[in-house]
């Protein structure tokens, strides 16, 4: 029986974008036919704890490595090939290409017929800095095919991996669990908890960081409030950037039209999307193009739920929206751009309908996770 080695720092239950893509992709595998070789989210007794209780809920099998963060060193790279020769795999899978598709050549030695790299975000950043592109035109000559998002990741990294390698790249975005994100998701409870029954609700569901736009979006409540004044911005998750986020809310004068929920469970994600009347996250290129969206999974969480985007221009952002029809692309960092389409969206009910249907059109037709996996199914 063939079986595929996927090799990977990013998996639950270390929390994050990368880690869900893998793990439901990791789902919709036959079980008997993969086997998982990861870091340790984290030391201590609750991390370990918490890793324990994952794994041992896994159909397949999960090993963990000591440390933190597998990087290509021989040390691993042994036990790579060791797990590859002891579970008779005759694929592997990196979750990130970079940096550890460096050991495709040894476990190419080791009888591995098929290599698959997985391209995210931080890939299409390595392609523009000279030492890191030459390290990704390893990963590149050494994979039989590397994956990528959308247009933007994927033309930046062909850049950097040369015409060969380019030519063998796959789309393989993260997909949407159209089961569990839909309308009527448990979000009037989530308003009615939070006092927002009756208040037109812009929701924003994301990781507090600054290139995620959150901070735009407070900026553009004032402009918001003078159109739709009992209107409220809902801030959903945790992050390095809160204390500045509640403290610009204050100087802008919206405290009171601005919640922040913090970190929010999984399970409790649908709902909060579903609080919404419009989804908005307007996110921006940072640090010369090394700080950008590879995707954002979150506009099309959010389009499954039946709501109308409005979306930054930072990276692959527009590949998961269609400008016009399931919501809009503003320039990233723009307050004024947002405000007008945050607000047009909120003048006009039958807009965020026939927005919001299209949107879960457009999931369903090409975001659904069993399409993805079998795709990968097929180049593993």
């Amino acid at each position: 029986m063939d079986k595929t080695l996927l090799v990977t720092n990013d998996f639950p239950p270390r929390p994050g974008g990368i880690q869900a893509f893998l793990h439901n992709m990791a789902l919709r595998l036959d079980p008997e036919r993969i086997v998982v070789y990861a870091s340790t989210w984290k030391h201590g007794q609750e991390g370990a704890e918490a890793t324990a209780r994952f794994d041992a809920e896994q159909p397949y099998r999960v090993v963990r490595d000591r440390t933190t963060m597998l990087l290509p060193t021989p040390r691993v790279t042994r036990r790579a090939t060791a797990l590859l020769r002891e579970h008779g795999c005759t694929s592997v899978w990196f979750g990130a290409a970079a940096p550890l598709g460096l050991m495709a050549p040894a476990l190419r030695r080791a009888g591995a017929r098929r290599l698959v790299g997985t391209t995210h975000g931080h890939e299409a950043a390595w392609a523009q800095l000279p030492a890191s592109r030459a390290l990704l035109r390893r990963i590149g000559e050494g994979t039989d095919t590397l994956t990528y998002l959308g247009e933007y990741t994927r033309s930046r990294i062909a850049a950097a991996v040369g015409p060969g390698p380019a030519s063998r790249m796959v789309q393989l975005p993260p997909g949407v669990d159209e089961k569990t994100f839909h309308p009527g998701s448990g979000g009037d409870a989530v308003r009615a908890r939070l006092g927002l029954a009756d208040r037109p609700v812009v929701v924003c569901v994301s990781r507090l960081v600054p290139r995620k736009g959150q901070d735009t979006l407070i900026e553009a409540m004032p402009s918001v409030l003078r159109r739709v004044p009992d209107a409220v911005l809902l801030i959903v998750g945790g992050g390095p950037y809160a204390k500045d986020l509640r403290r610009l809310a204050e100087t802008a004068g919206v405290a009171g039209s601005v919640r922040f929920t913090g970190a929010v469970p999984w399970e409790e994600l649908p709902a909060h999307y579903g609080a919404g009347d419009v989804f908005a996250m307007p996110c921006r290129t940072r640090r010369g193009g090394l700080d950008v969206e590879g995707l954002g999974i979150v506009y099309l969480e959010a389009s499954a739920t039946g709501l109308p985007v409005v979306a930054g221009d930072s990276g692959g952002a527009p590949d998961a929206v269609l400008d016009g029809e399931t919501g809009w692309v503003v320039p990233g960092g723009s307050a004024e751009s947002c405000a007008e389409r945050i607000t047009a969206l909120l003048e006009d009910p039958e807009l965020r309908r026939r927005m919001g249907e299209r949107g879960r059109e457009w999931v369903e037709e090409r975001w659904r996770w069993d399409l993805l996996a079998e795709r990968l199914t097929t180049l593993l």
